[in-house]
């Protein structure tokens, strides 16, 4: 008896479908794709309970006639590919005529769209890919297409979908890498009958990010361009102090596509070389164009990968003019010992930069960058700008500043049941994405564990009330952006909120490298750090404080 079966049509649908619908996110990028191809000025989505109910996205684009919308559901029908040739020339978003039935088949669909000036248009409802009915409508100018009860006919699949808000984080996140590279589009997406992101038609790319992300989030990058053979590279990376606990920020455009590029994120990873914090990440918007025919976007059922015939000149592009660019900036903000002196130089502040210090002035300073010629007598002294080398106790302990301020905050937010904070005199309002917006609103009552409080300014902006008395003159933004990332990605649980939290808020806050600590603040952070339950490693696990024993010291200079 053969083993061999054909698989019926309906399973045969539901098993492309696998391919192309992962989550709600999925039949958002589809539409969208399509509603961009389409040369839409405007696209509008509307979503219910994080897309497993509803999902509507209506454009302004070409529309279709009766015969094109019944054949768009069709397997493998397309208006972007004529002839095999096209195939490796792709201009546009969608192409495979996959999408739309594999939609159809896992949900109920109705579809209204009008081509043109056409006196009426065409109204179709399929369900589980099934045409249930076609008629006249009232003329509309493009194309409406709402989903509803997405996998009620594949229950397997459902269950598998993740809560309404974490759904809702992807739909966001898709709108997101939709609309930059597309910044004459305008997007609403309204959320359960709330305008989530409201963005008009924008002169450039910087305008919709400043539009997504707020102009203090943009001011934070350098923008740079490059054209050359075929390629041409525009960009907007973090400046040389601008970083981020997690990769929530970064984004890759390849001819106006979102994509997964390992290569480019690790050029630019390896401009920062040198550069970049440990535990911290640089935030890009890369977008690259791309002759078509080099750049091959059928790779990927979903189409997320891309390859193309110019990787290694691509990598050293990016390389080169992000390095570049690194390099100007920290010139703009540091000036060479063996230069002319600052404005603010004197004398007076020359002589204590080199003098010699007794045991009751701040601590010595030993930098790569000076050669000063001292005769150590205090208790501590700096080596390079993050170390404090410390004698006694039979021996040398050798600290890190940052690790140890880290550990000392830490405990103190972790312990306290409630948290000394100070209301701000003038409240400061901070626009963020829509994911990170609804988030932060959502752990309102975490953050105000921690001494954090704020409260819904509308428009994606939030407005800080009071924060912890530590967070004076603090990077407030960069602080809850890598709060709402945590809480995202899940490197922030909920089982472990406040803790995570307040590792996070103690890492942001704790003394950075270049803060140079007195003697007086030296000793009050190694008493403090005595008194903490683990003060050897901070939150994150790395050493607060490493000892040296003279026997230690003894095998190191070979004198045992």
């Amino acid at each position: 008896m053969p083993c061999i079966k054909v698989l019926p049509t309906d399973l045969r649908n539901k098993i492309a479908a696998g391919e192309v619908v992962e989550r709600p996110a999925s039949v958002v990028k589809e539409l969208i794709e399509n509603a961009i191809d389409a040369g839409s000025s405007e696209i509008i989505i509307d979503v219910r309970s994080g897309g497993k109910h509803l999902i509507r996205v209506s454009d302004n684009g070409t529309g279709m006639d009766k015969e094109d919308a019944l054949k768009a559901f069709e397997r493998h029908a397309t208006s972007k590919l004529i002839q095999e040739t096209d195939l490796f020339a792709i201009n546009t978003l969608g192409f495979r005529g996959e999408a739309l039935p594999a939609i159809a088949s896992v949900s109920k669909i109705q579809v209204h769209t009008g081509s043109g000036s056409a006196a009426q248009g065409t109204l179709i409802e399929i369900r589980g890919a099934e045409i249930k009915n076609v008629k006249d409508a009232p003329p509309y100018p493009g194309t409406s297409i709402e989903v509803k009860d997405l996998f009620y006919n594949t229950p397997a699949r459902k269950k598998f979908l993740k809560s309404t808000h974490t759904e809702l984080y992807h739909i966001i996140d898709t709108v997101t890498r939709l609309a930059i590279p597309s910044p004459q589009i305008a997007f609403t997406l309204t959320v359960d009958n709330q305008d989530t992101m409201n963005l008009a038609s924008a002169s450039g790319v910087r305008e919709r990010l400043v539009q997504i992300f707020g102009s203090d989030f943009v001011a934070g990058l350098t923008e740079m361009q490059h054209a050359d053979s075929g390629i041409a590279f525009h960009a907007f990376v973090s400046d040389h102090q601008n970083f981020r606990k997690s990769k929530g920020h970064q984004f890759i455009f390849i001819n106006r596509r979102p994509v997964r590029e390992p290569s480019i994120a690790h050029a630019v990873y390896k401009a920062f070389e040198g550069i970049l914090p440990q535990d911290r990440h640089p935030i890009y918007v890369i977008l690259l164009t791309i002759d078509p025919h080099i750049v091959d976007v059928n790779v990927h059922p979903t189409k997320r990968e891309v390859r193309f015939a110019e990787k290694e000149t691509i990598y050293r592009i990016i390389i080169r003019e992000v390095r570049n660019s690194v390099q100007r900036g920290r010139r703009e903000f540091t000036r060479e010992f063996t230069g002319p002196p600052a404005s603010d130089y004197s004398e007076e502040t020359d002589h204590l930069r080199h003098q010699t210090f007794d045991s009751g002035d701040a601590a010595s300073v030993i930098s790569e960058n000076l050669e000063l010629p001292y005769k150590h007598i205090s208790p501590s002294l700096y080596i390079g700008d993050t170390f404090i080398a410390i004698s006694g106790k039979g021996g040398l302990t050798i600290i890190d500043h940052h690790a140890a301020h880290e550990r000392v905050l830490f405990e103190k937010l972790l312990k306290s049941s409630t948290i000394a904070s100070m209301q701000l005199l003038f409240p400061k309002q901070m626009r963020f994405s829509a994911k990170e917006y609804s988030i932060l609103l959502k752990n309102r009552d975490a953050l105000s564990a921690l001494g954090i409080e704020i409260d819904d300014f509308g428009q994606n902006t939030i407005v800080v009330r009071s924060v912890p008395e530590e967070f004076f003159n603090a990077d407030l933004e960069s602080i809850l952006s890598d709060i709402a990332s945590g809480l995202i990605d899940g490197s922030v649980s909920k089982t472990s909120l406040k803790k995570d939290l307040a590792a996070l808020v103690a890492c942001h806050r704790s003394i950075r490298g270049k803060e140079i600590l007195g003697t007086e603040a030296i000793s009050s952070l190694i008493s403090d750090l005595e008194n903490t339950e683990h003060p050897d490693q901070c939150p994150h696990g790395r050493p607060t404080r490493i000892f040296f024993t003279f026997d230690d010291l003894n095998r190191l200079f070979k004198r045992k």
